[in-house]
């Protein structure tokens, strides 16, 4: 990938919710997410919020599209434009993204992971011309690789201690999403 920023578009998604660019009055989403027990675990959700570390997320977010990382945007409910959560695309070699999505838990089991899914495969497999999407979901997650399956997403295996959580390896399950799935 070159050093390029990142043109982060706005994409509707179904459920009257909408990817879009972070701003900074997003950071009540923050301020959520840093409670739940798990996400700050595997993002970069700040554990111990503040308005300082808030900000400091969504500054983030933007420096992803800025150096040319990847894409990270907002959830958001397309009426209010409040966000809701977190979906990212990070493009790496071979043409392969890899995905990652966070809801807080006021709007977890309405559908947005299934939405925000369904709209960043459309867009990154489709406009964006990725040839493969794919993510990683402990197999505890059952809401997790559940929307990951209504969204198109096939398990393709698991991985043994994958990756580090907490201080400790975990398992993950290996979803992907090519092309030929969106017909």
């Amino acid at each position: 990938m070159d050093d390029r920023p990142l043109t982060m578009p706005e994409l509707p998604a179904g459920g009257g919710l909408l990817l879009r660019p972070w701003r900074l009055d997003d950071v009540a989403a923050v301020r959520e997410a840093s409670q739940d027990p798990y996400i700050p675990l595997i993002t970069t959700v700040p554990s111990e919020y503040s308005e300082t570390e808030g900000v400091a997320f969504v500054r983030r977010q933007w420096s992803r599209a800025t150096e040319g990382a990847g894409y990270s945007f907002a959830i958001a409910d397309a009426g209010t434009g409040d966000a809701v959560g977190q979906i990212g695309l990070w493009p790496g070699p071979h043409g392969r993204a890899a995905v990652g999505y966070w809801v807080a838990g006021p709007a977890r089991g309405r559908g947005a992971a299934v939405a925000a899914l369904l709209a960043i495969s459309a867009w990154g497999l489709g406009p964006l011309g990725m040839p493969r999407l794919e993510l990683h979901v402990e197999p505890w997650n059952t809401p997790s690789w559940r929307a990951a399956e209504r969204a198109g997403f096939v398990r393709e295996g698991l991985l043994r201690s994958w990756r580090e959580v907490g201080g400790e390896r975990r398992d993950m399950y290996v979803y992907g999403k090519v092309a030929a799935d969106l017909a």
